[in-house]
């Protein structure tokens, strides 16, 4: 009897651990079990939509989904369809790569205040995640601010200055595009607490900053190091990329272009002003001392419209399964949870790395389950289906999905990839047709 796996999720994580468990074995029986109609998670709903040679990568996780061993489950919502606790009792092995979708808080005062906002909300709301389409961000500002130094910052600034004739081969959400072509915002904003050296940014996205078409990047120079410091090899190459890149940017003129981005660092922010909407940001400046920010005594504020932090995210916890509040992630022994129970991705070792650093956890934990399991002995997809049935829960094929998807990229004019559905109901509307 074939060994049943279910994998709750349908990313980055959840697509390696199949491809691995594919590979190990042809006596292994792989369901993805995810909660919206359509898979390949942070890639279709974090990647951001002007980076499509990223979102390649989902033609490889096609070839593991359409595998006769591989079943795809959308629409089923665990927790609500059906149970982690039912699936543990239906499939030998079940696997929670379920992502990091909540915002860490800032846990500054004033950060509840309208025209704040967390970035997985805002990136999912230009990417037409269904859970933020009526998001409905108030881009009638001139300036705005986005707190955090890696690359999600990186792209929500460089949405937010993006000309039309840039976005005709991003797959952005109508609603999106439409209040960022129509928005009146100049200057935006990116805050670091610490510097150049700490930051997360990859030189291929600080070097597209300098090639918007209306927007110039500002830093400033004495802010910038003299060096890199003592590094291993590999990153000390990344980082004099990144600090050349900026030397670079600290001679352009402002009035280079209509549009500017300003990078601040050594800036923490300490309170969001204004009344019920924001009207500005009081930071105070920062030293490093040991890696860490440590703040001077002294303030700073800038005016502002539009708040996102891009601080980090969180893994939400899932009835029947522990969960580590402080560190957002479910507690595991390099992926093994408890007996049967597996986690892999960033709710197994927090929001990190590149898409690609999911491999190993897929890997690892399709290892496991493995030496773990001789045999198969529970029913699981048999089981499942009975079960969705019984309680009416429509679930959608990889096969359904691929009509959507279809009917995505037929909708598209001109270079645009796709025109997205951004709800369940117009999605499942297709099928219907």
């Amino acid at each position: 009897m074939p060994i049943s796996v279910a994998i709750v999720g349908s990313g980055p994580a959840a697509f390696y651990t199949a491809e691995a468990l594919v590979n190990s074995s042809k006596d292994v029986s792989i369901d993805f079990i995810e909660r919206l109609p359509t898979p390949f998670g942070l890639i279709r709903g974090g990647v951001a939509p002007d980076h499509q040679n990223t979102k390649n990568v989902t033609k490889k996780y096609e070839k593991t989904a359409i595998n006769d061993q591989v079943r795809f489950f959308g629409n089923v919502n665990v927790g609500r369809d059906v149970s982690l606790v039912e699936l543990r009792e239906i499939y030998d092995a079940v696997v929670l790569a379920t992502g990091a979708p909540r915002d860490r808080k800032l846990g500054i005062p004033g950060e509840d205040k309208a025209g704040v906002f967390g970035s997985a909300d805002f990136v999912g709301w230009y990417n037409g995640h269904p859970d933020f389409r009526d998001l409905n961000p108030d881009l009638n500002v001139s300036t705005a601010a986005v707190i955090g130094v890696g690359n999600v910052a990186l792209d929500v600034a460089r949405l937010l200055i993006r000309e039309k004739e840039e976005l005709v081969k991003a797959d952005i959400a109508d609603h999106a595009e439409k209040a960022i072509l129509e928005s009146p915002i100049k200057d935006v904003y990116i805050l670091g607490r610490r510097g150049l050296v700490e930051a997360k940014f990859t030189n291929v996205e600080i070097k597209e900053m300098g090639k918007l078409a209306a927007c110039v990047p500002q830093v400033k120079p004495d802010q910038l190091p003299d060096g890199i410091g003592d590094l291993p090899d590999r990153e000390k190459r990344l980082k004099t990329r990144n600090l050349e890149a900026f030397l670079e940017y600290s001679k352009r003129l402002p009035n280079e272009k209509p549009k500017r981005v300003h990078f601040e660092f050594y800036a923490q922010p300490v309170e969001i002003l204004g009344n019920d909407r924001v009207e500005g940001i009081r930071l105070e400046r920062t030293i490093v001392e040991e890696g860490r920010a440590v703040g001077t005594g002294e303030f700073f504020e800038i005016e502002c419209g539009l708040v996102v932090a891009a601080i980090g995210y969180l893994s939400e916890p899932l009835e029947g399964a522990p969960f580590d509040e402080k560190g957002g992630i479910i507690p595991n022994d390099d992926g093994r949870v408890d007996d049967g129970l597996y986690a892999a991705g960033w709710i197994k070792r927090g929001p990190s790395g590149v898409i690609s650093s999911n491999r190993p956890d897929g890997v690892a934990t399709a290892q496991h389950i493995q030496k773990d399991f001789a045999q198969g002995a529970k029913p699981g997809r048999t089981a499942l289906e009975k079960l969705l049935k019984e309680r009416n829960v429509r679930s959608v094929s990889f096969a359904d999905w691929q009509k959507i998807d279809a009917a995505e990229i037929n909708n598209a004019e001109g270079e645009r990839p796709r025109r997205k559905f951004t709800t369940v109901a117009d999605m499942l509307d297709i099928l219907d047709r």
